[in-house]
């Protein structure tokens, strides 16, 4: 892990985001039942998943601290016919970022999506998993600096 000691805690936040994509016919039903399968509510388990796998990072990925996350929200929404964008926003003031943490977050999420659909077809696609923004560390990443 990196030696985090010296460094002074500051807001620290970051977005992630992943793409789900599914065959034409899927997104439709999916459209038609508001997001609801045959396991439940499909975006509210999603939502669940990636904010427990976003405050459990650090059991993943070896090097990454323990953090009690302050803030950990997602929007969910179709971007197109057939894509569903899922974003995960984490914040914390502390020493260390919070990028794996929403990374993890959007991924998990994306993850669980796969799982509530995979009975309608394995043709599902969980896309990019980008990082968006962050920001609050030595360097912003993805902010519009125009707007300070």
């Amino acid at each position: 892990m990196v030696d985090v000691a010296a460094k002074s805690a500051s807001l620290r936040q970051a977005v992630a985001q992943a793409i789900v994509r599914f065959p034409p016919d899927v997104a439709a039903e999916l459209q038609r039942t508001g997001l609801r399968g045959k396991k439940g509510a499909i975006v509210d388990t999603a939502i669940v998943a990636g904010t427990m796998a976003a405050k459990r990072t650090h059991e993943l990925i070896p090097f990454c601290h323990p953090l009690a996350l302050e803030r950990c929200n997602f929007s969910v929404e179709f971007v197109s016919a057939t894509e569903l964008c899922i974003r995960c926003e984490v914040g914390i003031t502390h020493k260390t970022g919070v990028e794996m943490e929403a990374l993890t977050g959007a991924s998990v999420a994306a993850l669980t999506v796969y799982d509530m659909c995979k009975a309608l077809s394995h043709e599902i696609i969980i896309g990019e998993v980008s990082l968006l923004q962050k920001s609050g560390g030595k360097r912003d990443f993805g902010m519009d600096r125009s707007q300070e």
